[in-house]
């Protein structure tokens, strides 16, 4: 009896565990009896090929990505690495900051610098970017390939050579008197180490130059007598900057009224284009600088029939008093 009922009892054993797991742990397992026995008995289960009303509800509701829930619940996880983003533009050398909208990842560190070029109005020649401890970034580098994050600070930095950083001061600070000492002019007694021995043409073409980037920044600010003192003292609004644009470009980009009058009055051209293929208009157009863009298109219009006077020819005189009064009193102190 004994030899008989061993292999009974062991056979018994995985039965019963196979029973055990199947109403227990792995629902899976369970037989149609077992859930019919269960809804007999009071059970809330739903019929065998049929599922919830929360179940149905899971079902239909669509999957959000990582991404989209956490936008949705505010989180920062959505700026991490969008395609489009900003970045903040520390001039260090003026403590300004700037907002700089619509940079990428791909974004090379050349398309970022002919971007300031224009928004912050730093000829594109005398950029140093910088970014936290990584020294001086180089133009074929992508902002990607420098981790530089969405909402970070790029430092912009003056070459500090030939004496840009001095000009670039005074020319943000809109004061004749100082870019008067800096080398504006041919008359100017003002040497640098490079400048030291130049003579006749080479002379004129370096004073222009500085001229230029004193204009172009001023107009940029918005310095009315600063940009009618350069004017009347040689300044050529015609001239370029590497990537193409004048100042009245950046005088557009920032909305300044009169500096377009006045840029306009001494011959600057609404249809210049710079490397990118945008005018003075184009630009005005795409920042939505509604005013400057109207005050452009009449100055040339009036311009173009014939018209006596300008809208800028009061501003113009308003201002050229302006800026001889201070130059006199200036010569007089």
């Amino acid at each position: 009896m004994s030899s008989r009922s061993g292999p009974a009892e062991r056979t018994a054993g995985p039965a019963s565990g196979r029973g055990r797991r199947a109403g227990g742990l792995d629902s899976t397992m369970a037989t149609p009896e077992r859930a019919r026995a269960g809804r007999g008995a009071g059970g809330t289960g739903p019929p065998p090929g049929t599922s919830s009303p929360l179940a149905r509800a899971r079902a239909g509701k669509p999957k959000l990505s990582r991404t989209s829930r956490a936008s949705r619940a505010g989180s920062p996880l959505q700026d991490q690495d969008p395609e489009i983003f900003t970045l903040r533009v520390r001039l260090e050398e003026t403590g300004e900051m700037f907002r700089v909208a619509n940079c990428r990842s791909d974004m090379t560190v050349r398309e970022f610098k002919e971007v300031l070029d224009l928004m912050v109005g730093i000829p594109f020649n005398l950029q140093r970017i910088q970014y936290l401890d990584q020294g001086v970034l180089m133009d074929d580098a992508t902002l990607r390939f420098h981790d530089v994050v969405p909402g970070g600070i790029v430092s912009l930095c003056i070459w500090h050579y030939d004496g840009w950083t001095e000009l670039v001061l005074a020319s943000v600070e809109g004061d004749p008197s100082k870019l008067r000492c800096l080398g504006i002019t041919e008359e100017s007694f003002y040497r640098t180490a490079n400048s030291e021995h130049f003579t006749g043409k080479r002379w004129k073409s370096w004073t222009s130059q500085r001229a230029f980037v004193a204009l172009y920044i001023a107009s940029h600010r918005g310095h009315v007598d600063t940009v009618q003192y350069l004017l009347e003292h040689g300044a050529n609004p015609l001239s370029k900057t590497p990537v193409g644009r004048t100042p009245l470009h950046v005088a557009a980009a920032m909305g300044r009224l009169d500096c377009i009058s006045l840029l306009l009055d001494a011959g600057s051209s609404i249809n210049t284009k710079d490397a990118k293929g945008e005018t003075p208009i184009n630009i005005a157009h795409r920042l939505g600088r509604r005013q400057g863009e109207r005050r452009m298109y009449l100055i040339h219009w009036m311009a173009k029939s014939g018209a006596k006077g300008s809208v800028g020819g009061g501003a113009k005189k308003v201002h050229r008093g302006k800026a001889l009064s201070a130059t006199k009193k200036q010569s007089k102190a």
